[in-house]
């Protein structure tokens, strides 16, 4: 048996219930055509033995005329398995005087053909690696429309989907009470009623924490531990030392065995992807925009030409991880692309180990790290910069600061040691200027001062040549030397200030002035936030590698050569367009459709109050937000055709008094957000619309009296935020309307005067969710500057 069969017999094995149920269901189900069924899941997790259990149950066996189980593994050999299988299913003595050891590959696929041709059988193949090893298989064996079975366990995704129609069962972390009743299981086995000793019971519950749900590392920890004294000095200091007993501990070692498996098998250009990803802190939220930007900068990602960007390649890599069961997808973007990845802890544990004795990289302030080598070519600082005495490698090709506290005087001094940088990311350092040092490192690729107080980019940027990404998002920079149109490398450039953190007004951010020709900066695909001029919205047309464009201060003089520079760009797929102010009217009636737009946000008044027939042909929009429009038509009508919509934002959209959703219209949206259109007096939601509608907000919406009574019908709804909505609303709300809403688990109720209410309630948790946890500290400037 491989990997995760840990446990003595199945009156030991906790959760997974529902996947055994099926399983068994499978296996007994009475269907003739052989049936290929998968367990899928991360190593560790117990698919062997869930298989295992299966496989020895009394009731299950006795419905099959044989059963084989092999263990495939990395290291296979076809003829190995064969004869393995054989020997299961013949008498071994009888094989061994057949001669099957000296047989060829053909011969011994005939041999267990002509066994199996009339008998139901059950055979699994344990710990399959690739596709490969099933295609030697499948002949083998045959379809003989006797109901037979064949379980295979993997890591590996693609494997998976050997299986026939739906038969995968893909295997998940156990809950956290599933995991504490199991590892109490195995470390208090000696004790009445497994119970944990009340002296242990905080460190206890910290290292099944550590341990997120990963049945092996449960098991084997728990083991491990039950053979300790029942102390808790011994135990906390186990759990501070967790990183260096994983690596050293040879009680251990079948956790970093498994779990090195799955890193030893992948391929040399993920390799280094995936060791790159320990360099971030544990539960980090990794942002594949971010991520992939940074595999590039390091060289990692392979051009691979055919009209392919290295940013689409790297996203290949990144879906291979997790099909890999390596990271694993929190969430999507609208178009449900994974956007969020995480790294198991103990698998990033494994992976620094790694990591560090490689000489890749040292993520510092990690337990068990207390200093950082000279050779080390990677170095993320996630706590405890300070103690840094000395850092003179020459070697270094990426420093990441995640600690906030470290002063600039440290950060200026650190710079003045890495001549070789190739990634710099200040992303929430105490800086308010930019670095001198920073423009003598010509080799910089990626350069991050985003979430900074930094006002002003030197002229000397110039210098840097191979600079791909510049990211100055929430930061005080607003304005762009002349020399940034000499970095015609960049491939991302993001730049803005932020005025209004709820995105209630015109100018919620700033318009970043670059002046000069931007002509140069072919290679660009991303460019956020700039200030339109007419020399500018021309220039834009020199840009046709452009995915993503946000634009502000237009007026309508620019529309027209705007509009042609926009349709130069057949990759676009993301746009911002705000109007010059709120008294700018924007005429687009006579522009064609960006056929490939799957984000829009439209900010200021449409000519005559009408929306314009473009908008009909936007049929991939998966995202949508309409700002001050003045529209006179009830709009929802418009946007009902755009089955794809999954987030959908009206603010000061609409000068009328109702809106109506209709039954089957937007099928897709997850979220919805009615703001600040003071005539709205009316909101009707038929029985059958946005049926799977999971957060809605209503703000600043002042006549609107009566709690749409539709949204009784919206069964999926989670949550609703409802901000500066009149006292005869939220009291309806809370009486006689309260029937209607008395499904929802959560609903916010908020003030925007009352700012620390929002912030807390509302923005933080959103800033924290987009950005990372340093967003909100840092954004407390912008609160306490623009009293938003």
């Amino acid at each position: 048996m491989s990997e995760s069969s840990y446990l003595t017999d199945n009156s030991e094995i906790v959760g997974n219930v529902d996947e055994i149920g099926r399983l068994t269901q499978w296996l007994l189900e009475d269907k003739q055509k052989r049936t290929l069924i998968a367990i899928f899941g991360m190593g560790g997790l117990g698919k062997t033995t869930i298989a295992s259990s299966c496989y020895k149950n009394q009731k299950i066996a006795v419905t099959f005329n044989c059963h084989a189980w092999v263990t495939v593994s990395q290291t296979y050999q076809v003829e190995e398995l064969l004869r393995e299988i054989i020997n299961q299913l013949i008498d071994q003595r009888a094989s061994v005087a057949s001669g099957f050891m000296t047989m060829s590959r053909m011969r011994l696929v005939e041999v267990i053909q002509c066994y199996l041709r009339d008998k139901k059988y059950f055979i699994v193949l344990d710990d399959v690696w690739d596709k490969d090893a099933w295609l030697f298989l499948n002949s083998a064996f045959v379809r003989n429309n006797c109901g037979s079975k064949v379980l295979i366990t993997t890591r590996r995704k693609d494997v998976s989907s050997l299986a026939a129609d739906n038969y995968v069962i893909e295997l998940k972390s156990l809950k956290y009470a599933e995991s504490w009743e199991l590892f109490c299981k195995k470390t208090f086995h000696t004790l009445k009623d497994n119970q944990c000793p009340e002296n242990l019971s905080f460190f206890a519950e910290k290292i099944v924490a550590k341990c997120q749900g990963l049945p092996l590392a449960i098991v084997t920890i728990g083991s491990t531990l039950s053979y300790c004294e029942f102390e808790e000095q011994g135990w906390a200091l186990f759990y501070n030392q967790l990183s260096w007993q994983l690596a050293n501990n040879p009680d251990l070692n079948w956790i970093s065995n498994v779990l090195n498996m799955s890193l030893n098998d992948l391929p040399s250009y993920l390799r280094n992807c995936f060791l790159y990803c320990s360099l971030y802190p544990e539960d980090y939220k990794i942002r594949r925009k971010v991520i992939s930007k940074l595999w590039i900068a390091e060289g990692f990602v392979e051009d691979r030409g055919d009209g392919m960007t290295m940013e689409e390649v790297a996203n290949y890599y990144l879906m291979e991880l997790t099909q890999r069961c390596l990271l694993q997808v929190t969430e999507s973007n609208a178009c449900g692309r994974p956007r969020i990845f995480v790294m198991h802890d103990l698998v990033r544990e494994v992976t620094s180990i790694i990591a560090k004795q490689e000489r890749f990289g040292i993520a510092y302030g990690d337990a068990g790290i207390t200093q950082v080598s000279r050779e080390a070519r990677r170095l993320s600082i996630q706590r405890g910069a300070l103690s840094l005495n000395s850092m003179t490698s020459s070697r270094l090709r990426s420093f990441i600061l995640f600690d906030p506290e470290v002063p600039s005087s440290w950060i200026h001094d650190a710079l003045s040691h890495f001549r070789l940088l190739r990634v710099l990311c200040l992303r929430f350092a105490n800086i308010e200027q930019v670095p001198g040092m920073v423009t003598e490192l010509y080799n910089l690729r990626y350069l991050d001062f985003s979430h900074t107080k930094a006002k002003k980019i030197p002229a000397s940027f110039g210098k840097l040549r191979n600079l791909q990404v510049l990211e100055l998002r929430f930061s005080y920079v607003e304005e762009l030397p002349l020399e940034i149109t000499m970095l015609t490398n960049l491939r991302h450039l993001h730049v803005s200030a932020v005025y209004d953190l709820q995105e209630r007004s015109l100018d919620c951010f700033s318009a970043t002035k670059i002046p000069g020709n931007i002509c140069r900066l072919k290679n660009l695909q991303a460019l956020h936030i700039v200030s339109a001029t007419k020399d500018l919205v021309s220039q834009l047309g020199n840009l046709t590698l452009l995915r993503s464009l946000a634009i502000m201060k237009v007026r309508q003089s620019y529309i027209a050569e705007l509009w042609s520079s926009l349709t130069k760009m057949p990759n676009l797929s993301r746009l911002l367009i705000s109007a010059f102010d709120m008294e700018e009217i924007l005429d687009l009636k006579m522009l064609k459709p960006l056929p490939n737009l799957k984000f829009l946000w439209l900010a200021g008044k449409l000519e005559a109050g009408v929306l314009p027939s473009i908008f009909s042909k936007f049929e991939k929009l998966a995202w949508l937000k309409m700002d001050w429009s003045g529209l006179k038509k009830d709009p929802v009508i418009s946007f009902s055709h755009m089955s794809s919509l999954v987030d959908l934002r009206l603010y000061g959209t609409y000068c009328g008094e109702q809106l109506t959703f209709c039954a089957g219209w937007f099928p897709k949206l997850k979220s919805l957000q009615l703001a600040d259109m003071e005539h709205l007096n009316w909101i009707e939601i038929e029985n059958g619309t946005l049926i799977g509608l999971h957060h809605l907000e209503l703000v600043g919406l002042g006549n609107l009296k009566a709690v749409p009574a539709g949204i009784k019908y919206i069964r999926s709804l989670h949550q609703i935020f409802l901000t500066d909505m009149p006292n005869g609303f939220i009291q309806r709300l809370q009486g006689s309307d309260n029937y209607i809403v008395q499904h929802i688990p959560n609903i916010h109720i908020f003030d925007s005067s009352d700012s620390q209410a929002v912030n807390k309630l509302h923005l933080v948790p959103w800033l924290a969710h987009k950005y990372g946890p340093g967003a909100v500290k840092h954004a407390s400037t912008y609160w306490g500057s623009s009293g938003t």
